[in-house]
């Protein structure tokens, strides 16, 4: 892995320089990254180092029958390691390893969509806690009649972003509806954004000018009691050059508010920068990238029968129910392994073996 050693090779130099540690908080996230390399680096040398070996007691095997069975225990132990290691693959890009923001929105449906916004909401929280994620509401705004018109959410742990990012996109339900006296069946929308969250400036990669955004205050509508209702608690920002606009009002302070709503609005503008990004590639390719609530990535169909699909892996999986209490791991590595696919077979690592 030589650009990973050659990464490796550069922070260490950085890190021995005078005056790195000036800066505490950018000297420990270069650090954290080093050792995340490092690690990295020394499992793909055990994995090579483990296939030599696996070589060596193949060819041992031919003249010593007894050996058979090691060997195929042990090409069943390495198998397994590779393919966690593919995974890993995929989850090596830039903003990976950071802390997730996820936005819901209802869609297309009345009230089912509302209803079913807030069933996503509930499912990525469970999710959470499964990955032992610290998960946070940062902001909602409730239904008319029942769910949520559109929540904020925050996912802080070990590669949140990497491994939630698959989730962006329009998901659809197809369910008897409760709020139908007649019972019928309805299909509901709802569109989910997932966006790296990056500390402070970002390190200069999101700068935000102190006459870029005008911040506004007003009371909260949402939960929190008295004190929220009754105090100029909510913060709305208004990012003037882009009109990208980001409320938060969860949380009882104004303060807290603000902070959390500068998050959202430097995640966004790391979002909108990296989707142009991919834009401009996909146009220099002459493909076709779709977006919002036209990209339906994922249908939940739980009448007449119960089955989740996932339209771009076609990963399926039978039990609704369990997927909407949380499980939606086997769609996020279905994707995962996809991406690892295409972006080997992009760059040129996969190889045709002729026959």
């Amino acid at each position: 892995m030589p650009g990973y050693e050659r990464e490796i090779e550069d922070l260490e130099h950085r890190s021995g320089e005078p005056g790195f540690w000036d800066d505490p908080d950018a000297a420990q996230r270069t650090m954290r990254h080093l050792g995340e390399l490092k690690a990295r680096v020394g499992t793909w040398q055990e994995v090579a180092e483990a296939a030599d070996d696996l070589a060596t007691l193949a060819e041992l095997a031919e003249s010593d029958p007894d050996l058979s069975q090691e060997v195929g225990t042990e090409a069943d132990r390495l198998s397994a390691k590779i393919d966690g290691l593919e995974l890993q693959l995929a989850l090596s890009g830039p903003h990976d390893a950071s802390d997730a923001i996820l936005v819901v929105h209802s869609g297309g449906g009345g009230i089912d969509a509302q209803d079913w916004a807030s069933m996503l909401v509930r499912m990525y929280l469970r999710w959470g806690e499964r990955h032992g994620f610290k998960a946070d509401l940062l902001d909602s705004t409730d239904g008319e009649e029942a769910g949520i018109k559109n929540a904020t959410m925050e996912l802080r742990g070990p590669n949140a972003y990497g491994l939630a990012k698959s989730e962006g996109g329009s998901h659809r339900l197809v369910r008897l509806s409760p709020f139908d006296a007649a019972h019928r069946r309805h299909t509901a929308f709802a569109l989910v954004e997932v966006m790296p969250e990056i500390d402070g400036d970002g390190d200069g990669e999101i700068a935000i000018g102190p006459d870029d955004v005008r911040v506004d205050t007003f009371r909260s509508s949402g939960a929190g009691g008295q004190h929220v209702n009754k105090t100029d608690s909510a913060v709305r920002l208004t990012h003037l050059p882009t009109g990208i606009v980001v409320t938060c009002q969860n949380e009882r302070s104004q303060i807290q508010n603000r902070e959390s709503a500068f998050k959202i609005l430097r995640a966004r503008l790391l979002e909108r920068r990296l989707r142009e990004e991919a834009e401009e590639r996909a146009r220099l390719k002459g493909e076709h990238t779709a977006a919002g609530f036209g990209n339906r990535i994922r249908s939940y169909v739980l009448h007449p029968y119960t089955q989740v699909t996932d339209h771009r892996t076609d990963t399926t999986v039978g039990d609704a129910h369990r997927v909407l209490d949380g499980d939606i791991d086997p769609f996020i590595d279905a994707f995962l392994q996809q991406q690892v696919g295409t972006d080997e077979a992009e760059s040129g690592v996969l190889t045709r073996t002729d026959s």
